[in-house]
Order: structure tokens, then sequence, then C-alpha cells
């Protein structure tokens, strides 16, 4: 079973790192790139909405997608 807890906990440490935990590579790449460009493009503004927002995604992924053994 995926743990929910872990998944938001990596995702928010580095962004994407939680999707791919999850089994959801491409997403994880998606955040990899966007949150980066968002601490750069806005001064830092909006990179931490990327981080919480991805920490969101991954955890609401492993909590509605359990693996079955």
């Amino acid at each position: 079973m995926r743990n929910a807890g872990l998944a938001a906990i990596l995702s928010f440490l580095a962004p994407g790192f939680g999707q791919i935990y999850n089994g959801t590579i491409l997403r994880g790449v998606f955040w990899l790139i966007i949150t980066p460009g968002m601490w750069i493009g806005t001064g830092g503004l909006l990179g931490w909405v990327c981080h919480v927002i991805s920490a969101a995604t991954a955890h609401k992924y492993a909590t509605a997608n359990p693996v079955r053994g």
C-alpha cells in the first residue's frame, strides 16, 4: 500500500518525488520542471505554492489509488 504521508513529504521536500513514488512519472517530471521555474520566474513569490500543491496532489493520489496486492 502506498503511504500517502510519505508521498506528501517527498513531494514537499523535492516537488515531483511524491508523484514518482506513486508511480506517476510524467506528473513527477512536470512538478520537477514547473516548481523551479516558478521559484525563478516569480522571484520566489510563487515557488512555495507549487511545493504545497505538489505535496497535496501526491497525497490525494496515494489516498485515492492504493496499490492492490
